[in-house]
């Protein structure tokens, strides 16, 4: 069992930044693919990023490339999302994932574990 919690979400004006944190617990933090999505009003959730557990492979949704960065700190089990030039569109409640390395890291199923989310919220 893993359990995960998000941190750093909140209100930030279009153009800011917001860094995301996750903490897990429970099993071997190390070999899980960590993921972020992120779900706004009335839509489905999405995927936005994701790192495997080497920390060497990363994975990004084009809406997010480029002002996004997933990064991750093994040693305290956390994962964390770093988000620049936030945009009104970025507005969702963002949650933390963990699926089994291997898996494809774009599909909702494959991951077994989800934190209850942080609510972004990016003012025009």
């Amino acid at each position: 069992q893993v359990q995960l919690v998000e941190s750093g979400g909140g209100l930030v004006q279009a153009g800011g930044s917001l860094r995301l944190s996750c903490a897990a617990s429970g099993r071997t933090f190390i070999r899980y693919t960590m993921g972020w999505f992120r779900q706004a009003p009335g839509k489905e959730r999405e995927f936005v990023a994701a790192i495997g557990w080497g920390v060497t492979g990363t994975y990004y949704a084009d809406s997010v490339k480029g002002r996004f960065t997933i990064s991750r700190e093994n040693a305290k089990n956390t994962v964390y999302l770093q988000m620049n030039d936030l945009k009104p569109e970025d507005t969702a409640v963002y949650y933390c994932a963990a699926a089994p390395a291997g898996r494809v890291v774009v599909i909702q199923a494959n991951y077994d574990y989800w934190g209850q989310g942080t609510q972004v919220t990016v003012s025009s």
